[in-house]
Order: C-alpha cells, then structure tokens, then sequence
C-alpha cells in the first residue's frame, strides 16, 4: 500500500462516513491475522499502517520477564538489556519482523476489510435513517411477491410486508406505488430489515397528518383511533380553538380530505367523531352514526351501558357487532348497549294494559252501538206493521 490507498481511504471518508481511523485500525487488526496465518506463527505481533505514506510495518512484541517460559513472546531482561540497558521488567519490546512479500498479502486483506467496513457502514446508516422515521408513511414499489409477503423497495433499502400487516381484500401488483406505514426496523445479520403495515392504526393518523393542514400545525388533535382495516375506522379528535370545528376540518370542504384518505385505503369507511373527557359524551359520540337517549356508568368505573331507541339498535351494534366494539376500543371502556323497551320493562307493560283499556272500551261503545242498532230495527218493524193493519 501506499499514499494513493490513503487518499482512497480519505475519499471512503468523505461519500460513506466512515472515520479514517477506524478504517485504518480494522485493516491493522486484519494484517494481524493475515501475517499468522501466511506465516504460521503464533509470535505476538503489532502492525502499523502510516496514516500519511500508506507504509506497513509488522513489529514482533515480547514482554520482558525474569524467567522466559515463552520465547515467542517473551525475553530475559538480561538479553532486553543487551539490546538497550534502559529496559525494565515488564516492559515490551518491539523488532521490525515485516516480510519482503508482504505487500501482496496486505492489499488483499486491506481491499476485503475495506469491502466490508463499507458494507457495515452503509447497513448502519440505513438503520440511523429507518429507525428515526419509525411510525412514518413513505411511498415504496413494489418489488416482488413471495409466499404472499410483499417486499417493497422504499428508497435505499427494501422493506417487508408481512401477511399480517396486509388488509384483507387489497391486491398487490408489482412495480406499483404504494403507501405503507414503517411500523418496526431491527438490526439482522443481513442488514437492517423494515417492517410494514397497512393496517396498522397508525397508518390512518399519519395519512389524516399529511391531509389536514390544522393537525400538521397543532390546532387538531387525533385523541383515539379503532381500526378494523379494510372495514371501518373511528377516530376521535379534538381542539382547543373555539373557532376551530376539529371534525369539519378533518372532512374539508365537500368531504374532500377524508375522501383522499378513503381512497388511499380501498374505500375504507371512516367515522370521525369529537373527542370529549366527559365519558358519558365520548361514549354517546363514539357510538355514530346510531343515536343514543341516556349513558349510564357502571359502579366499577370501566364499563357503561347505553340505552338506545328501539329501532336504532341494530345501528348501535352495527354489522356483527361492529359498531360497538370499535367504539368500545376508541373509548377504552366496555360497553353495554341496550333498547329502551329492554331497559325499561314497565313502559312496554304499560303500553300493553293501555292497549287492553283501550280494546275494552271500544268493544263496548260496539255492544251499544249494536242494540242501538237492533232498537231502531225493531221499531221500524213495528211501524210497518201499524200501516199493513191499516
């Protein structure tokens, strides 16, 4: 090696970000092995590597002891001292051992400690980069389809989309554009590896972030999100500005914001509700589209049940039971949903025995209306009888 492998490492330096000095520290280290291995010795041997010429030097270390029981890496303190009478025990001395072939043998290790440093620093970067945008949605390509996980290439890395993060019902086609949320990045013997999502709740906050100027700026806040992906979305959201309506800025104008999150989603239906401390309210709104007449929490302070009009059950419950347990997981309280006529019992008997009066009068104003009827009959008849006579 030699000045123009050190400007290639200060080059190194400046495009990858790796630190001369480490470099040149890892391919000392790696000279270390390579020159025991070529030459088979186990002698205690240093390398240093001129950080200005490039020049290599292999130096033979020996400790300097009373009583040699290794020579390959140790020496009397007499034979120390015959070299430099300023030798102490204890001390290391150092002979230049550099063989004449050596240099072949150095550029090689160097060029594959080189290669690999290389490769390391880039996977660390990668990492550096993925980790601090965690919880993020980037827009990759899809790259291939294998076993139905999806790998896509989102920049300078790939990443993978497991079966469990997919949305049942979407297809993925191959060099199409996708957004995908990065949900995790972990450090593997293959490099950093990026999981992603799509049906991660999250996902739905990050996209309403990049459509709503008022929660990029803080004005709007997404307080809660229940999601069952590829069906239904409830997000609860809130703001202290008065003059702010939280839910009408997160539907724009005609509806046009939530629409391009739907479309985003593959027509994902999405409930946006307001978001209240008062639980009975929270409960009572997490509930829309169905309406509720009354909230009433439980004694254990974790569950609530709500009474609802008749005809609005099924609405409250939702399809197989869909409505009430997002709502359920947007509220973080379990719920209870009942009818009115399920709650009440009494009003329901009370109707009926009005129903019962009501049938009991009216099957008497007919029983007088019948003998009215059979009284006047009859004395039409006597009359048609007082005229036949006459």
């Amino acid at each position: 090696m030699n000045k123009e492998f050190i400007l290639a490492v200060e080059e190194l330096e400046k495009e990858k970000g790796i630190a001369k000095d480490l470099l040149i520290e890892a391919i000392e280290s790696a000279l270390v092995s390579a020159y025991k291995k070529n030459y088979g010795t186990s002698q205690n041997v240093r390398v240093n590597v001129d950080r200005e010429t490039g020049d290599i030097d292999v130096f033979m270390r020996k400790d300097v002891v009373e009583e040699v029981s290794d020579p390959f890496a140790e020496v009397s303190l007499e034979d120390a001292r015959a070299i430099d009478p300023e030798y102490e025990l204890n001390d290391v001395i150092e002979y230049q051992v550099t063989p004449k072939d050596f240099g072949r043998i150095a550029a090689q290790t160097a060029k594959q400690v080189v290669v690999q440093r290389i490769r390391e620093a880039e996977r660390g970067m990668i990492y550096d980069d993925y980790i601090n945008r965690q919880s993020e949605v980037v827009t990759g390509i899809i790259h291939r389809i294998s076993n139905d996980t999806v790998f896509i290439n989102i920049g300078r890395t790939e990443g993978i989309l497991a079966v469990t993060e997919q949305v049942r019902g979407e297809r993925y086609v191959v060099n199409s554009r996708l957004k995908v949320f990065i949900m995790d990045v972990k450090k593997t013997t293959k490099g950093p590896q990026v999981y992603l999502s799509r049906s991660h709740p999250g996902m739905v906050k990050r996209l309403f972030e990049l459509e709503v100027p008022e929660i990029q700026d803080g004005i709007v806040e997404i307080r809660s999100i229940a999601r069952e992906a590829g069906s239904r979305t409830k997000m609860a959201v809130y703001t202290a500005d008065e003059n702010v309506d939280a839910v009408g800025a997160c539907v724009g104008s005609r509806g046009n914001r939530v629409q391009a999150v739907v479309d985003e989603l593959f027509d994902e239906k999405i409930d946006i509700i307001t978001w209240s401390d008062d639980p009975k309210e929270l409960i009572s709104n997490a509930l829309s589209p169905a309406k509720v007449e009354q909230v009433i929490i439980n004694d254990d302070g974790k569950s609530a049940t709500v009474i609802v009009p008749d005809y609005q059950l099924s609405l409250a419950i939702g399809k197989e039971g869909q409505n009430v347990r997002l709502a359920a997981k947007l509220c973080g309280w379990k719920i209870d949903i009942k009818s009115h006529t399920q709650y009440y019992p009494e009003y329901e008997e009370a109707e009926v025995a009005e129903d019962e009066y009501i049938d009991e009068e009216a099957l008497e104003i007919e029983e007088v209306a019948e003998v009215e009827e059979e009284t006047i009959e009859t004395e039409a008849t006597t009359e048609e009888d007082v005229d036949s006579a006459e």
